[in-house]
């Protein structure tokens, strides 16, 4: 139970990170105006394109991606373009409005609208990596930056990513269904750890006197070492990398195997699950390896530019697991998303939000859970009909989107409802 309860709060740390990393990257795009046009550029030639391209060959193109039956569409439909910014929007609002990482939610959604897992993940990969590409001002960072630090580490995450995609294309060959189910299982470990940590955590403030709080939570990360980090550090395993010599006289040392070990962990979550790997970055440098928390932030966001667009672009976008379309939409979608959610953030006690979190990560957890019996069953690892499993499954995209859906409209209407409130605020 205690170690439930540690991964809970270690992913918990990392989600509220990455948010950070989120709402940064959002505002670096939507409040520069040559940002903004490079997206409209972007944006112009695949929406366009997709469509010129569908019509003007129609029966002639593919009718799915990947060479497999039952993949996705090959080519641009309105309605696929819609639900990718809807989706978008709502993993936005999640980030913006609660301030821990709603990109858990993009790959399950994509799965339950009917997308494979594993270009579900290649694509919201791929938007991750576009955001940060946009979003990231790396100059502003580079102060805070280890350069040996993030090259060690990202040695590590590039052996991951490669490790994660090759997995994730080994299994898509050997069966689709068994690729489906892999990554199905890896969500609901880990939504169910996540979302049962902040049901409790939300509990646990909902009881506290005085309880609410700050929306974003969280102690201040990284003001002191634990005893595992000192740990690490003490061992004396060559080559040692030296850090943080700006805020410790003569500054830190870590053996370089354990930066190699944590990037290759956070590369093959992030190849895996298609989550940019940032969630575990910041736990991992502050709470494992004793960096501080003003190098992480700078690391991470290097990080992720090289970790997303390496797994993307190498282990997925040239074996055509990428919908381009999809990612697009969700770009959209998530800027604008994130944008209304911090500003609720300024009117709503957070311990609403902390409670609403909690059902999100959950209704992940069951949308996943229930898909999993379906994919057991076609691969003949347990015994159930296909009208059970389809009972099962619909059950589960229902509970999904029906709680993703009020948690949406409730954000927006007291976004829309606060307005003038708003307005008074910021003058």
């Amino acid at each position: 139970m205690n170690f439930f309860k540690q991964w809970g709060e270690f992913m918990m740390m990392g989600a509220r990170a990455h948010a950070k990393w989120e709402l940064e990257m959002s505002n670096n795009i939507m409040k520069d105006r040559k940002r903004l046009l490079i997206l409209g550029l972007l944006l112009v030639p695949i929406l366009l394109g997709g469509i010129a391209f569908a019509d003007q060959l129609g029966d002639a193109i593919p009718k799915m991606i990947g060479d497999k039956k039952a993949y996705s569409p090959a080519f641009f439909t309105l309605g696929i373009f819609i639900a990718s910014i809807l989706i978008g929007l709502g993993a936005g609002l999640i980030t913006g409005c609660i301030g821990a990482g709603g990109g858990f939610i993009i790959a399950p959604a994509l799965m339950s609208a009917g997308i494979k897992g594993i270009l579900a993940v290649g694509t919201d990969l791929f938007h991750i990596f576009a955001k940060a590409i946009m979003g990231s001002v790396i100059h502003r960072k580079l102060g805070n930056i280890s350069v040996p630090l993030a090259l060690i580490f990202l040695l590590g995450a590039i052996v991951g990513a490669t490790t994660g995609g090759v997995i994730n294309r080994w299994l898509y060959d050997l069966n689709p269904i068994a690729s489906d189910a892999f990554i199905t299982t890896i969500y609901v470990l880990m939504l169910g750890i996540l979302g049962c940590y902040a049901l409790l955590d939300f509990l646990k403030a909902s009881k506290a006197p005085g309880g609410g709080g700050s929306a974003h939570g969280g102690k201040d990360e990284g003001a002191q070492m634990g005893s595992l980090p000192k740990k690490l550090q003490s061992m004396n395993i060559p080559p040692m990398i030296t850090f943080d010599q700006g805020l410790v006289p003569g500054g830190r040392r870590i053996s370089a195997l354990f930066l190699v070990l944590s990037g290759g962990l956070v590369g093959l979550c992030a190849s895996i699950m298609g989550v940019g790997g940032g969630f575990l970055t910041f736990p991992i440098f502050v709470y494992v390896l004793g960096v501080s928390s003003m190098t992480t932030v700078g690391t991470d966001i290097f990080q992720i530019i090289f970790t997303a667009g390496y797994a993307a672009i190498s282990q997925y976008a040239i074996f055509g697991f990428i919908f381009y379309t999809l990612a697009m939409g969700m770009l959209l979608g998530s800027l604008l998303g994130i944008q209304i959610g911090a500003l609720v953030t300024k009117v709503v006690k957070g311990i609403t939000i902390r409670g609403f979190y909690a059902m999100a990560v959950l209704a992940g957890f069951v949308n996943r859970v229930f898909a999993l019996p379906t994919k057991l069953g076609e691969m003949d690892i347990i015994p159930i009909s296909k009208s059970t499993g389809a009972i099962l499954e619909s059950i589960g995209v229902y509970a999904f989107f029906i709680v993703i859906g009020i948690f949406a409209i409730w954000v927006i209407g007291t976004f829309l409802k606060n307005i003038p409130l708003l307005k008074g605020e910021e003058a």
